[in-house]
């Protein structure tokens, strides 16, 4: 960024004196003696830095500040002026000037200012830039078309205008993070910090130090004061992922913080504030869990505020096409491969698959196949699968080769598969109680 000044000012002493001595400071100087002559040079090159007096010939700075804006033309304005009063100062802030500056001039102080709103023009581009190169690097937790990701980005759109609870639930790998992560940048916490804390991965001594820090002395190994994550997200977003699988010791103190945004630092007796957006997020079914006893009842209506579910891939299998070329494109980039292209074989193999690890395991698989891909195509062949795939079962129903008992013995199988053997998830999956699964595992020597 340079620093290329327009200074505009209908006195020709003072048009010379001023660019005389920004001249002499360093700065490119380009001038103007009205306000006609300083809109033709903005069309011409855009400046760094407008220099106006107030009061010019044929208007005034109010117009030229209106000029600008309404054009989107995003130049700092610095106004001059010898009719200095309190009233045109606020006038000129709220019309967009940078600073209001009353004559004589001080030229030691202007300079500094120039150099200062200069810095901080390149600051403001510097992060404009950053944050357009994460926009374009973001992950998008609306790729496709189908009916039910249409209803999810309406209610995620709706829940991102306003400064909620929100629950997020949806199976293994279905980019809950991703729907976290997109709620906080969009909405009005954006510029704050996003703090994510897995509940699942800690144990819980480990995560309430993390989630409300410690004073020194507070256990064996506190040597010193921490803070917590409640005290990082301060005017942020705190993302407590898994939160199902959260200790039943702490969630009280978790329904405290929901409900009154108070919390202590462990071995404190101080209570501290905090002003966080609580997003939650599990795979498991909250509701089964509070009815179950598993978890609080009360903590699980005051996080299920606005709840958004991410449908599964296999409930819209028509996003499927979109959402394997979006991830074929990054993965291409990702991994220097150039552009990867997929035949019609591999497609049907994919739109044939169930998908229990969902759009993670999708990214997986197609990576594993690009990676040992020569030519950048991705075929049938070069697809490998955790599950079976639904060929067999979905043709042999068709033709009625499959009894009732054996089509029920194979679904069984597919929830058992999709969670790993666990019985109590394969259950919550399969919409039954965990005992009739069991009886169902017996009756069909599963």
């Amino acid at each position: 960024m340079g620093n290329k000044i327009l200074v505009v000012d209908d006195n020709d002493l003072m048009l010379d004196l001023l660019s005389d001595r920004l001249g002499v400071e360093g700065f490119e100087v380009i001038t103007a003696d009205s306000l006609s002559q300083s809109l033709l040079e903005i069309q011409k090159s855009t400046p760094n830095v407008i220099l106006t007096d107030y009061q010019l010939g044929d208007g005034t700075a109010f117009e030229l500040l209106a000029w600008l804006k309404a054009r989107d033309v995003r130049v700092p304005v610095i106004v001059l002026t010898g009719e200095a009063t309190f009233d045109l100062a606020v006038q000129a802030v709220k019309n967009g000037a940078e600073q209001f500056i009353p004559k004589p001039v001080d030229f030691g102080f202007l300079t500094k200012m120039l150099r200062h709103t200069l810095e901080h023009s390149r600051f403001q581009l510097k992060d404009a830039v950053s944050k357009l190169e994460q926009s374009r690097h973001a992950r998008d937790p609306f790729i496709g078309n189908s009916p039910a990701i249409l209803e999810l980005r309406k209610m995620a759109k709706r829940a991102s205008e306003a400064s909620v609870t929100v629950l997020i639930q949806g199976e293994t790998g279905t980019g809950k993070g991703v729907l976290a992560r997109w709620l906080h940048k969009m909405g009005s916490r954006s510029n704050e910090a996003f703090v994510d804390l897995n509940c699942a991965a800690l144990s819980r001594e480990l995560f309430e130090s993390e989630l409300f820090g410690h004073q020194k002395g507070a256990f064996t190994g506190a040597v010193s004061n921490k803070v917590g994550f409640l005290e990082a997200a301060n005017h942020g977003t705190l993302f407590l992922d898994e939160i199902g699988d959260m200790d039943p010791q702490v969630q009280p103190k978790i329904l405290k913080v929901v409900e009154e945004r108070r919390f202590y630092r462990l071995g404190d007796v101080l209570e501290r504030k905090t002003d966080v957006q609580i997003l939650a997020a599990s795979h498991r079914d909250l509701k089964k869990l509070a009815a179950e006893g598993t978890f609080r009842s009360d903590l699980y209506f005051r996080i299920n505020t606005f709840p958004l579910r991410i449908p599964p891939l296999r409930e819209r299998p028509e996003d499927l096409p979109l959402i394997t070329d979006r991830l074929l494109a990054q993965l291409g980039s990702d991994m220097n491969h150039g552009p990867l292209r997929i035949s019609d074989n591999a497609r049907m193999a994919l739109q044939r698959y169930s998908w229990p690890g969902n759009i993670r395991e999708l990214r997986n698989v197609l990576e594993r196949a690009a990676l040992l891909s020569d030519d950048g195509v991705i075929d049938k062949a070069g697809l490998e699968f955790e599950a079976p795939l639904r060929q067999d079962f979905t043709e042999n129903a068709t033709n009625g080769t499959l009894t009732l008992k054996e089509m029920e013995k194979r679904h069984i199988l597919q929830a058992l598969e999709a969670e790993g053997g666990n019985v109590v998830r394969a259950a919550q999956r399969l919409g039954m109680p965990r005992s009739s699964l069991y009886a169902k595992i017996q009756e069909h020597g599963v």
